[in-house]
């Protein structure tokens, strides 16, 4: 569903003047847009228990990876965040081997420290005004 909706999240992107001027229904799109992303979202947290980073932070990799188009953005953001997830786990099970560390912990703890403090300082520094 977020697939085909894609060509309308990028159409918002440009902001409501242009997309009204596209021929889309903008309060229609954002309310179906925010329905995907909440059903989206209490799937993943059903299925996979809570490992918020990995929401936060495949996104923003993909994004620097194939840019901003939407079509492409959203395809990679999953694989990323199934790797992510599935390199979190092998670290959970191998790092300290007898004992199993939960994903979510790995994670939280890898996620935090990137998210926070390296990716927010990467974006002050590129995008300064100097």
């Amino acid at each position: 569903m977020s697939l085909l909706l894609a060509r309308h999240l990028n159409a918002l992107n440009l902001g409501d003047d242009v997309a009204i001027s596209l021929g889309i229904s903008v309060e229609i799109q954002r309310s179906l847009l925010l329905l995907v992303a909440v059903a989206f979202a209490g799937a993943g947290l059903a299925t996979a228990g809570m490992i918020g980073f990995v929401g936060l932070i495949a996104p923003h990799l993909g994004r620097q990876l194939v840019g901003t188009n939407h079509q492409s953005l959203i395809p990679t953001s999953a694989l990323l965040g199934g790797m992510i997830v599935t390199f979190a786990d092998l670290l959970g099970i191998t790092l300290f081997a007898p004992i199993e560390i939960p994903c979510k912990v790995v994670t939280a703890a890898v996620g935090a420290p990137y998210f926070l403090y390296f990716y927010f300082l990467y974006l002050l520094i590129r995008n300064r005004k100097t």
